[in-house]
C-alpha cells in the first residue's frame, strides 16, 4: 500500500487595499505559483476582510482592573475563550509550512492593518510563552517565512549607503523581532522596487522575476518540524 506526504501548505496574508495594485498582481502570482509547485494555499486578504487591527481588551472575557493583553491571550488559549476570528487565523497559521507577509513597505515597516494582524494572532500561549518558548523554541520552529513586498523608492535608494538605507536594516523588526521570534526559519525576502514607475513590459517582467524566485523557494527541500 503506497503512502503519500501530505502536500505542503503555504498561508498568504496579504495587506493592500487596492485589488489591481502591482502589490496584488505580485501576491496572486506567488499563491499560483505556490499551488503550481503542489503546494495547497491559503490566502487572507485583510482589507477584502475588513480585518480589525486593534489589540483590546474587548475581544476577552470581562476583565477587572488592569488589563494586560499578553496575560489575557494567555488565558484565552488556556479557557478555550479567544475571539472565533483570531482562533481560525491562528489555526491556519499553526497549519501552514510556509508563511508569505505580503504587503507594499509603509513608512519603512508593515501597513498597520498587517502589524494588527500579528499583534493578534501571534498569540501568547500559543506561538511562543506558555507551554513554548521563543527561537527555536517557539511553536513555529521547522516552519519557514517569507517577505514579499513592494516599495515606492527604487533599489538603488535602499542600497547601503543609499539615500535611503540599506533595506535590511528596515526589515529586521519584522524578520528577527516577529518571524524569528516565534521559530521560523527566515527566507529571503522578495521585493519588487518602484513598481509605479515602470513601464507595462518592465511589470511584467517583475511579476516573471517574482514566480521565478517563488518557484526556487517552493523547490527546497521542506525542513523537519520537531
Amino acid at each position: 500500500m503506497s503512502t503519500f506526504a501530505a502536500a505542503p501548505t503555504a498561508l498568504i496574508v496579504h495587506a493592500h487595499p487596492e485589488p489591481q495594485s502591482f502589490s496584488t498582481a505580485q501576491m496572486a502570482a506567488t499563491a499560483q505559483e505556490l499551488r503550481d509547485a503542489g503546494y495547497r494555499v491559503d490566502v487572507l486578504d485583510l482589507y477584502a476582510d475588513a480585518w480589525a487591527p486593534v489589540l483590546g481588551r474587548e475581544e476577552f472575557a470581562p476583565v477587572e482592573g488592569y488589563f494586560k493583553p499578553q496575560a489575557e491571550q494567555q488565558r484565552a488559549v488556556k479557557d478555550g475563550t479567544l475571539d472565533a476570528v483570531v482562533k481560525d487565523h491562528l489555526d491556519r497559521l499553526l497549519a501552514a509550512d510556509l508563511l508569505v507577509l505580503s504587503f507594499p513597505l509603509w513608512w519603512f515597516s508593515l501597513p498597520a492593518i498587517l502589524k494588527g494582524w500579528v499583534d493578534r494572532v501571534f498569540v501568547m500561549g500559543a506561538v511562543f510563552g506558555g507551554d513554548h518558548g521563543i527561537r527555536e523554541d517557539g511553536a513555529l520552529a521547522g516552519k519557514r517565512a517569507m517577505l514579499l513586498l513592494t516599495t515606492g523608492g527604487s533599489g538603488e535608494r535602499f542600497l547601503p549607503g543609499g539615500a535611503f538605507g540599506a533595506m535590511d536594516d528596515f526589515l529586521f523588526h519584522i524578520r528577527r523581532g516577529m518571524l524569528e521570534f516565534v521559530g521560523y526559519q527566515v527566507l529571503d525576502s522578495v521585493i519588487t522596487y518602484a513598481p509605479a514607475r515602470m513601464t507595462e513590459q518592465e511589470r511584467v517582467a517583475a511579476l516573471e522575476a517574482v514566480r521565478e524566485s517563488v518557484a526556487l523557494v517552493a523547490a527546497e527541500p521542506q525542513p523537519a518540524v520537531r
